[in-house]
């Protein structure tokens, strides 16, 4: 078995933690370097019912796409929600690491996954990384499509093919526009319009769509139609949980490590029903 800082080490040579955002806090939050670790459960939240799964599984490190501290604390208290997490870890001892704006620019990353949860080809990062001179790594995807599709179909099979949620596929757009090209990007991506805009796609399926940014992209009549979707911020990362544990699986048996990787199948998107409006379109 490694040691919890083999474990790490391997991680970071997937998700870099200087490829992070300047703003981003990624890497281990808690555990003992010198730990051994057999037993590894990747989910999107460091939420209390994930760890609890960890404890329950017998896990020794959870890897988590979100950070649990992003903006700073001042105290760890457990009569605090993120503190009772943090005991809850240490008391079991389970570590605690995390890969979050790294793995979105990673190759493959967080968008790839959400591009083969959708069967689409990547073409091309959608804002690539100017570190890298093979041009893969980047934030989004530009995709393609094996046969042209309306935007109907697709949001269909995009509720389809991601985990269920509340929420579903929000539309805006004509549903019967054909779809050739895509740009994805995994949790919020409307600070990426401009980009999408210039990729030339047909349709740029993200989540977080917020009303005024996707109401002006939309009235922009100055480019051709494209087409929004808007799933479950939770919905577009968790693919890439099973691409990161089929990653670390790799690199066990490379390795001769043995671990045991698992990905959390527990929703953690915070909407949990929907109520539609009687004579909503669908």
């Amino acid at each position: 078995m490694p040691r919890l800082s083999e474990a790490i080490a391997a991680l970071d040579a997937l998700w870099p933690p200087g490829s992070a955002e300047a703003w981003d806090a990624v890497g281990t939050v808690c555990g003992d370097p010198d730990q051994q670790v057999s037993r590894v459960l990747f989910a999107v939240d460091p939420v209390q019912e994930v760890v609890d799964e960890a404890v329950k599984l017998g896990a020794d490190l959870l890897v988590t796409h979100h950070p649990l501290y992003l903006r700073g604390t001042t105290t760890v208290a457990a009569s605090t929600f993120k503190g009772r997490v943090v005991h809850t870890l240490i008391k079991n001892d389970i570590a605690l690491h995390v890969a979050h704006t790294n793995a979105d620019r990673a190759d493959p990353g967080v968008s790839d996954a959400l591009a083969g949860a959708l069967d689409l080809r990547v073409v091309r990062p959608l804002v690539p990384d100017p570190a890298d001179p093979e041009g893969r790594r980047g934030l989004g995807r530009v995709c393609e499509l094996d046969h042209p599709v309306t935007v109907r179909e697709f949001a269909a099979r995009a509720a389809e093919r991601l985990p269920a949620t509340a929420q579903g596929i929000r539309v805006a757009g004509d549903p019967e526009a054909v779809v050739r090209t895509v740009a994805v990007s995994g949790g919020s991506g409307d600070s990426l319009f401009a980009d999408v805009r210039a990729a030339g796609v047909d349709a740029f399926l993200t989540a977080d769509l917020r009303h005024h940014p996707a109401s002006e992209f939309m009235a922009d009549g100055t480019h051709s139609p494209l087409a929004l979707l808007d799933a479950a911020h939770w919905a577009t990362e968790w693919p890439w949980c099973e691409l990161a544990a089929a990653q670390l699986d790799e690199i066990s048996d490379r390795h001769g490590w043995d671990l045991r990787v698992h990905v959390s199948k527990t929703v953690t998107d915070p909407w949990n029903s929907h109520s539609p409006s009687p004579g909503a379109p669908n």
